[in-house]
């Protein structure tokens, strides 16, 4: 049984590889803009407003019908490569960096959904500068997890 999913896994080693790459370009590409569209939120719209509403329907759009399905389809692909053989030696330290930082890219994702909600009751107490600020976290652990994958540390 498990040679068999490990053939598998090895003769659809190349799409299961672009499949991913495809995955954490949309997850990327969300978890970029909805801190933007949060700094644009708190800085530009009146609670209770109709654009109050609009900025919430865009939100919950990008995390639901963007972000997470990219979320869960980049782990999908993702442990599927860690399990095809030959694909990760645990040896040396770039796949456990990488490892970190996508628990941190996946903390990070969790950290905007919740502040999601905040904007949904009307309790969100963050400026536009912490959006901005926390905006460069993903920039950070993407720059990690790139250099960790293409250099082998």
């Amino acid at each position: 049984m498990l040679g068999t999913i490990t053939d598998f896994l090895a003769d659809w080693y190349l799409v299961t590889k672009s499949l991913h790459v495809v995955s954490v370009i949309s997850w990327m590409a969300g978890i970029f803009y909805l801190p933007r569209l949060f700094v644009y939120h708190v800085e530009q719209v009146q609670a209770g407003s109709t654009t109050d509403a609009i900025f919430q329907t865009m939100e919950r759009r990008l995390l639901r019908g963007i972000m997470n399905p990219a979320m869960v389809a980049t782990w999908v692909f993702g442990l599927a490569l860690v399990f095809t053989p030959g694909v990760v030696d645990w040896s040396f330290a770039w796949p456990w960096v990488k490892a970190a930082a996508v628990l941190g890219m996946t903390w990070f994702h969790h950290w905007l959904g919740l502040r999601r909600k905040e904007f949904i009751a009307g309790t969100n107490t963050r400026s536009g500068r912490t959006y901005r600020m926390m905006n460069e976290v993903p920039t950070v652990l993407m720059v990690v997890i790139v250099f960790s994958v293409i250099l082998r540390w």
